[in-house]
């Protein structure tokens, strides 16, 4: 049985703001916190995005009102999965019982 790396992309709101790296560093540390005791193995990194004009990187987030809507990317190894789609399920499954009200998509799944 082979083994995947899945990426997927979650969606946090931070509320109370002043800044966009203030929210993207809450989102963060919210993240890794609810990860910990279940899936400490699961790396998190702030969502990136391409500038329409430069095509440079720009970190998916927006503050509006000091709320912040802050992209964040998740990374999963999974060993022993029986294809690509059983993949995605078993990292959806135990990413999403951690981050429960964090809505997720699956972004990218590639063989190890």
């Amino acid at each position: 049985m082979p083994d995947f790396l899945v990426l997927l992309e979650g969606a946090f709101i931070v509320k109370d703001v002043s800044s966009l790296d203030d929210a993207v560093s809450i989102a963060i540390s919210e993240a890794g916190k609810r990860l910990n005791p279940v899936a400490a193995y699961v790396d998190v990194e702030v969502g990136m995005l391409a500038c329409p004009f430069c095509e440079g990187e720009l970190n998916s987030g927006l503050v509006v009102a000091r709320t912040a809507l802050v992209g964040v990317l998740l990374e999963m190894k999974v060993f022993k999965a029986e294809t690509p789609e059983h993949a995605k399920r078993i990292a959806r499954s135990v990413i999403g019982k951690a981050l429960r009200d964090v809505p997720l998509e699956v972004k990218e799944v590639s063989p190890l």
